[in-house]
């Protein structure tokens, strides 16, 4: 399924899960962003039943019905959250590790930007609104490189982009044209895969090496993604991390379940604290992650890891104390 089809699919799902009473159509065309983009009424209504029609597919509970007991001419649609809602369920340890991962993946919002301007368009239009009831879909999204957004937008709107990038152990930059067709995330880090024109080749370029703003070199719609691209063997290809670093990590414990799984070994220190060996390649890629577990694991060797963690730390109170 393509990005624009999942955007806008999500989009609906989040008007009709957040509304508490019935949408109708005209409401929906208005709310949903990619909707009011389809053009005339007909292509509308077209891409509407598709949208249906998969939504059903997925197991979505979409129910129609009408808001007046009286008259039910106007058919409306929404979703229940508590039919929508997932069970109660329980997970192993490794299944734990492996959702703490995903959970992680995602921390800024950058999608739920667009729920919070759908909410608020559903509100205008006089739609009483139940926010919480978008808690089972709220999107997280944790890039906080500055080219992430702009990157993430040209892949899904297939158009050309254009930046500097700084090669590694280079101080000079060199502008680069590239057509992205996905941006993707390896070992802490986010990369763009695409088509690199003026090498009329397939690159790989590490987000956090673009200098200054990411610019558009071209409308919407004029690149073509291949097919079955595997963009994780691209990167990995490009940027393999050989682990040759061991990191000796004080660890609270049952917490950090994906640093035990990857551990070399994990020992008892006091009833406080567990001791953990963790390979690694890079002092500052493993730093972010470690942050990510606050007071929960504290790095004690080597000396530049826990500078770099103690770094990541005071940016994160900086920025705190300035918002």
């Amino acid at each position: 399924m393509s990005t624009q089809r999942t955007e806008r699919l999500l989009n609906l799902v989040i008007c009709l899960l957040a509304a508490r009473r019935y949408v109708s159509k005209e409401q929906i065309r208005s709310v949903v962003p990619q909707y009011n983009d389809s053009g005339s009424v007909e292509a509308f209504e077209r891409m509407f039943e598709r949208d249906k029609d998969d939504l059903r597919e997925m197991g979505v509970p979409l129910e129609t019905g009408s808001n007046d007991v009286l008259f039910d001419d106007e058919i409306g649609y929404r979703i229940p959250r508590d039919a929508y809602a997932l069970p109660e369920v329980s997970f192993d340890s490794q299944e734990l590790a492996v959702l703490g991962l995903a959970a992680r993946a995602w921390q800024q919002a950058t999608l739920a930007d667009a729920a919070a301007r759908a909410v608020q368009k559903l509100e205008a239009a006089g739609i009483d609104v139940d926010s919480e009831a978008l808690a089972v879909v709220e999107p997280r999204v944790g890039a906080d490189e500055p080219a992430f957004a702009a990157l993430y937008q040209g892949a899904r709107d297939r158009r050309p982009v254009r930046f500097d990038y700084a090669t590694a152990g280079s101080s000079q930059s060199q502008t680069r044209n590239l057509e992205p067709w996905g941006v993707v995330s390896w070992h802490g880090r986010w990369y763009v895969v695409g088509h690199d024109t003026d090498r009329a080749a397939t690159r790989v370029f590490r987000l956090s090496r673009i200098v200054g703003p990411v610019e558009f070199a071209g409308p919407a719609g004029t690149i073509e993604i291949p097919e079955n691209i595997d963009y994780t063997a691209q990167v990995s290809a490009v940027e393999p991390r050989p682990m040759n670093e061991v990191a000796v990590l004080r660890v609270r414990p049952h917490s950090a379940l994906p640093l035990r799984r990857r551990a070399n070994s994990v020992t008892k220190y006091n009833d406080e604290w567990d001791v953990i060996e963790l390979p690694f390649a890079d002092a500052e890629q493993l730093a972010p992650e470690l942050s990510g577990y606050g007071a929960d694991v504290y790095a004690v060797e080597p000396a530049e890891l826990s500078a770099a963690l103690m770094r990541r730390l005071d940016a994160v109170l900086s920025a705190g104390a300035a918002s």
